[in-house]
């Protein structure tokens, strides 16, 4: 491997912070696991993940003057072969230290390796390396389930099938919430019902209120029936979507979502 620069503390925290999220990261034994296989010393191996990696690579770093074990690091730990169940958490970490690396000139591949490529000076071209689609939702602030339920889907730049896994989380959502096990029109036209309503977005006490759950409802039917069953039954390649299309319906999906947040099961 050839000599790389170290690499400064922010950077190296911040690559330590992806590698060890406390949802989506590795667990304390797999980084245990890969510190003995990068052949460094795990220095403080009882403290919080991301400290705990931060020192054994600091260290290594200090001692040899090269920043080369946090790339075999993510080498190792990005192996594919480890994520062929859970393409999902892949993606994420991935993307997340695509963020991270391009200012220093690296991006991890799609085989998992790291590889050098233009340096980024700018958070928001760094951001794009993990998507251009999910960097502009991240700026109009989008909930965070939307991207639960696309995740992989928007680092691929995969339009279609985002907003397909997308909109179908929105129904599963909604399924947990009310525990009904149906879908489509059925689904929402009993949940969000003025009469007998299984979840409310509001106390229902008004005029306006009444209406506002109706057109809720309305337009959780019209986002299945003018989005989700068409992408779910058409073949990519004879319903189009272009990014502004996808931008526009993950929005509302947003939207959607955050009523979702404050509203009252009855």
């Amino acid at each position: 491997m050839e000599r790389i620069e170290p690499f400064n503390s922010q950077k190296l925290e911040a690559a330590c912070r992806v590698l060890a999220d406390t949802d989506r990261g590795l667990t304390g034994f797999e980084i245990g696991n890969l510190i003995q296989d990068c052949k460094i010393e795990d220095v403080t191996p009882s403290i919080t993940k991301w400290k705990r990696l931060f020192n054994a690579l600091a260290e290594a770093q200090n001692k040899h003057q090269v920043g080369n074990h946090l790339i075999m690091f993510i080498n190792r730990a990005l192996n594919p072969v480890s994520y062929a169940r859970d393409k999902n958490k892949f993606e994420w970490r991935r993307a997340e230290l695509n963020v991270v690396l391009s200012f220093s000139g690296f991006a991890v591949k799609e085989d998992g390796k790291v590889a050098r490529t233009t340096k980024e000076t700018t958070l928001k071209g760094a951001r794009e390396r993990a998507g251009a689609l999910r960097a502009k939702l991240e700026d109009r602030g989008a909930h965070a389930e939307v991207f639960n339920y696309c995740r992989a889907e928007l680092v691929d730049e995969n339009y279609f099938h985002a907003v397909l896994e997308a909109v179908k989380g929105v129904a599963q959502r909604i399924r947990q919430m009310s525990s009904l096990g149906t879908d489509g029109a059925d689904l929402f036209n009993i949940v969000f019902s003025v009469k007998h309503p299984i979840l409310k977005i509001n106390s229902l006490n008004t005029d306006t209120e009444i209406s506002e759950q109706k057109g809720f409802s309305n337009m959780l039917v019209g986002l299945f029936g003018a989005v989700r069953n068409p992408v779910a039954h058409a073949p990519k390649i004879s319903w189009p979507m272009s990014e502004q299309d996808a931008l526009d319906i993950l929005s509302t999906v947003s939207f959607i979502h955050r009523k979702l947040d404050n509203s009252i099961k009855c």
